[in-house]
């Protein structure tokens, strides 16, 4: 276990960093502790996201354990040691380098969107010598199982302002361990008045699985869950197409599209 990262001073107000690296000093013990051929668990403090771009390639294992309180050792023993299996999600995009900054999951749309396929293209939004994708996205997280998600299915194709949607999705733990996985909504108006986000957290159930076990998960989506203040500051939901997107994060999703009447 190499416990590294940022001291506490180094995060809060009035301190800022031109780099988002661990210390060059602890990068170098990373890599002496590798060079050994042991396997390395990195136990990782720190008070915001961090580039973490070689040691994703190189670490076997990255443990974020933020700055925690005064039980912050009992909880990192018990997950190194396999008697509580990781279950949380980050709450921020971390980026795969500073250039990248600032990169959140709800972005807008431009009006040259980068392309998914990993086909460059000059006249893109893209960078030219890195991807566009964070390194972790938002509501990332691994555990010591695996979950697999079905598509979604949807009780019905429209919604009107008085309604209810319910989106459904089938979670089964594949792996070998009974563990918790937190299942995530996010929602995209398609089209606005005013520019909407790509995607939207709307909801989240955590939900607990043995191995080998399945579960339907129900979310139920209303017109409020649809609306944004407009021009004139009022709170609205317009009509039109909207995806609704359900994963282990922000990235990784399956969708669906249903219509506001």
């Amino acid at each position: 276990m190499a416990a590294l990262g940022e001291a506490s001073e180094m995060s809060g107000e009035s301190s800022s960093r031109s780099e988002l690296d661990i210390p060059k000093n602890q990068q170098k013990l990373l890599k002496a502790l590798l060079a050994t051929g042991k396997p390395v668990v990195l136990v990782l403090f720190t008070g915001r996201p961090l580039t973490l771009t070689w040691e994703d390639a190189h670490v076997p294992a990255i443990l974020n354990v933020w700055f925690g309180g005064t039980e912050t050792g009992k909880a990192v023993a018990d997950v190194l040691f396999g008697d509580v299996v990781p279950s949380g999600k980050i709450t921020a995009t971390f980026p795969r380098n500073v250039g990248q900054i600032p990169i959140y999951y709800a972005h807008k749309n431009t009006g040259r969107p980068y392309g998914n396929s990993g086909d460059f293209e000059k006249f893109k939004s893209n960078y030219l010598d890195v991807s566009n994708s964070p390194l972790y996205p938002f509501g990332y997280g691994l555990s010591y199982t695996t979950f697999t998600y079905s598509d979604i299915r949807l009780d019905r194709n429209t919604i009107d302002d008085k309604g209810t949607l319910q989106a459904s999705i089938d979670i089964s733990n594949t792996g070998n361990y009974d563990a918790e996985e937190t299942v995530q909504l996010y929602i995209q108006d398609l089209v606005g008045s005013v520019t909407r986000p790509v995607k939207e957290l709307k909801g989240f159930q955590k939900i607990f699985l043995k191995k080998g076990e399945q579960k339907t998960v129900n979310f139920n989506i209303k017109v409020d869950d649809l609306k944004f203040f407009d021009n004139n500051l009022n709170y609205v939901a317009e009509p039109g197409n909207f995806k609704v997107y359900i994963g282990p994060n922000s990235r990784d999703v399956k969708e669906k599209e249903f219509e506001l009447l």
